[in-house]
This record gives C-alpha cells, sequence and structure tokens, in this order.
C-alpha cells in the first residue's frame, strides 16, 4: 500500500515518536511493529526506505539492521515536545495548544481527561492545506459555497458526497488511530461526545467501539442547514420534482464512553464521571436539542467554517461532567468555541489546534464568545433549559 495515503512526514514523525521514547537502537521489525499501533497501513518498505534515505541526519544506524535517532534530530525532539507542553494562549480556566492532536495526545499523562466534546474534521479532506487554501480564497473545492439566500450569506459546507472509497478508508483509519490514542489519557466513564455527519457517522462510531468506547447513544441537533434538497445538476427543470438527497435538518453528535470501574455511582465517587449531568434535578439530559445555525454576530467573532452556536455547546459541554468537576478537551479547538462554552459554564477546559491561522483567531475569539450572555442564548434558542 502507498504511503500517499499519510499525511506528509507521517511516518517519518512516527518512527521519532517511537525511537524518542524508546530512548535506545530498536530493530527495523521493532519500529514496524511501533508504528503499526500509531497508523495504519504503513508498508514495510515505506519504513525502511525512511530509515536509510535519512540515515546520518535524522536517524543513526548502529548495528545490522538496527537504528537510533541521531544526537541532533533527539535534540530537536526533546524541543518540540517542550513547545506542545506549553500552551500558546491561556484564558480563565482554558487552555489552547498547538500542534498535531494525536501526537499531542501520546504525551499527555493516563487518566488525566473527564470529557471530550469536539467537531473534528471528519472528512478529514476539506482540512487539508490545499482545500484550506481554496476556501480563503472563495474558489471553494471541496467546500460548497452556498449562494446568498433571503438575504443572508450562508456559510460553506463540505461536500462529504465527494470522497471517494480510499477517501472513507483514511477516515476509518484516523478516528481509530486517535480513539485507541485518546482512550488511555480518560479517566473511567469519561464521555465522549463527537460531532459528525448522516452519511459518516457510521464509519466514525465504529472506529471509535473497536477502540474499546461503549456506544451511549446519540445527540440530535435540530437545526436546517442548505445541505441536500437539490434538483438533478444542470436538469433543474427536466427533474422539477425530484431531490437528489435529503434536505438536511438535523446533525448528529455521537456519544461515547470509557467503560466504568464497577457500578456508575462507584466511578462517580473516584472518578467524578459515568454520567451526564442534568439541566435540572427534575429533568434529564435528553438526546434532541433545537439549535439553528450559528448566528452572524457568533460568526463576526468567529469566522470558522464549522462554527457551532454557543447556546448549543454550552448545552454538550456542561453535560459531560456530570458533577462539574473535570477537565474538558476539545482535540480539534479550531476557533475555540468548545473552550469558550467551557469557560462560561465554569469548566477547567483544553483543546488542540494545528492550525496557525485558527490558532491565531481562537485567542480573539475564546474570551469574546465566553462572554456571550446566557440570557442572548435562552432567548434565541429553544432549547432543553427552557420550560417544557
Amino acid at each position: 500500500m502507498s504511503e500517499q495515503r499519510h499525511r506528509p512526514g507521517e511516518v517519518r514523525d512516527a518512527i521519532i515518536h517511537f525511537l524518542g521514547n524508546r530512548g535506545t537502537a530498536a530493530s527495523v521489525q521493532e519500529i514496524q511493529v511501533a508504528l503499526a499501533n500509531y497508523i495504519k497501513d504503513v508498508a514495510p518498505s515505506s519504513v525502511r526506505s525512511y530509515l536509510r534515505l535519512n540515515s546520518g541526519t535524522t536517524f543513526e544506524r548502529v548495528g545490522r539492521g538496527k537504528y537510533a535517532l541521531a544526537s541532533a534530530s533527539d535534540d530537536a525532539f526533546d524541543q518540540e515536545v517542550k513547545r506542545q507542553s506549553l500552551p500558546v494562549f491561556t484564558y480563565g480556566k482554558a487552555k489552547l495548544f498547538e500542534g498535531d492532536c494525536i501526537e499531542f495526545l501520546r504525551q499527555q499523562p493516563r487518566e488525566s481527561i473527564h470529557g471530550v466534546v469536539t467537531d473534528p474534521p471528519y472528512g478529514l479532506l476539506e482540512y487539508s492545506e490545499k482545500e484550506q487554501e481554496k476556501l480563503r480564497q472563495g474558489r471553494g473545492g471541496v467546500w460548497r459555497i452556498p449562494p446568498s439566500f433571503d438575504g443572508h450569506v450562508r456559510a460553506p459546507l463540505p461536500r462529504f458526497t465527494v470522497l471517494n472509497s480510499n477517501d472513507l478508508a483514511q477516515l476509518g483509519a484516523f478516528f481509530e488511530s486517535w480513539a485507541r490514542t485518546l482512550f488511555p489519557i480518560l479517566v473511567p466513564g469519561a464521555h465522549v461526545i463527537v460531532a459528525s455527519n448522516p452519511l459518516l457517522s457510521y464509519l466514525v462510531a465504529r472506529a471509535i467501539v473497536v477502540s474499546g468506547f461503549e456506544r451511549r447513544g446519540e445527540i440530535v441537533r435540530l437545526v436546517m442547514t442548505m445541505r441536500g434538497g437539490d434538483r438533478p445538476k444542470n436538469a433543474h427543470d427536466e427533474f422539477s420534482e425530484v431531490t437528489v438527497m435529503p434536505r438536511s435538518m438535523w446533525e448528529p453528535w455521537l456519544v461515547f464512553r470509557k467503560p466504568v470501574e464497577g457500578r456508575v455511582q462507584d466511578n462517580l465517587r473516584k472518578w467524578k464521571t459515568g454520567g451526564l449531568r442534568r439541566p435540572s434535578e427534575q429533568r434529564p439530559f435528553g438526546d434532541v436539542i433545537k439549535s439553528h445555525p450559528t448566528q452572524k454576530r457568533e460568526r463576526s467573532i468567529a469566522p470558522h467554517p464549522s462554527l457551532k452556536p454557543q447556546a448549543f455547546l454550552r448545552q454538550l459541554v456542561r453535560a459531560v461532567l456530570p458533577l462539574g468537576e473535570g477537565i474538558v478537551l476539545d482535540p480539534f479547538a479550531g476557533s475555540g468555541s468548545t473552550l469558550a462554552a467551557a469557560e462560561n459554564v465554569g469548566y477547567a477546559s483544553m483543546g488542540v489546534e494545528m492550525d496557525p491561522q485558527y490558532i491565531k483567531l481562537a485567542r480573539r475569539a475564546i474570551p469574546q464568545l465566553a462572554q456571550l450572555h446566557a440570557a442572548h442564548d435562552q432567548a434565541d434558542t429553544p432549547s432543553l433549559f427552557a420550560a417544557s
């Protein structure tokens, strides 16, 4: 299998990570086995090629078929670990880190995170450097840029229907690698809430479940978007009564849990996790939340293509820590909207983002989004906090 399916430098970085943590030389076979746990579908020939081509610079051949990090590379690895261990921005109880999320997760202490709420790049392709550049230039690419509607400019939408079988396989492999890396740093009973898409949620769910998580349901965000509902392209008049695919009126947020230790009440006493926080003592947290497309006010603060409304995010973030204690993580922080929601409800949070432009945006957006008034949320959004 070709290495083209991996992002540039992913194999190299994984070898550096393994040898750096190991601290001693390893055989080619040992390196291949280790990489199988980090990233999927790495051809043995790719590993050997990386080692041979970079011997004398990044790697050092110390015996027959055995390699170690070159001393200069070792120093660079230590510097990179140190850099990623420090937040680039702190606001209240929120900390934002810059880096690759999987690499960041590998560096975190075991059983240190109590909940996850995240809206990942679940098409992967749409957040590649090439497609992001097209989006920022207004050229679209994999992003659909809808026309103005009723005087309002609609946010761009990723075209998940363009993903081919290789893209879908890569999607599943990515989420499985992500979930396996996330699992050990969560405390028992920690919930993971992941935004998805009706076309792709089955792949994401399978990848996370086979990584050891329990499927705990699905939250339906009721929201009308511009996705779907179109007539056949270039045949609108001929097939005026045909819709190619259903008009999107909801968004799935998948819910998972790391298995609890013993009974839920035992887990709550020890780890403060295992359930979801109720909106009130009288009412449980429900799996349908009425929402709306993110309003202009919030988009002007954080013009990110996948920005979700604070009114919705605050409900998810509040629910994910059943006793209101612990740390919420967003491994795909984007503009920092999840961190802003956590700050608003009084929770400690951590976020990771690898795009420098979104890091810059998040530094500005987190304080402003966090300070939006709750009264504004309740007035504009029918939610589980509203009266029945």
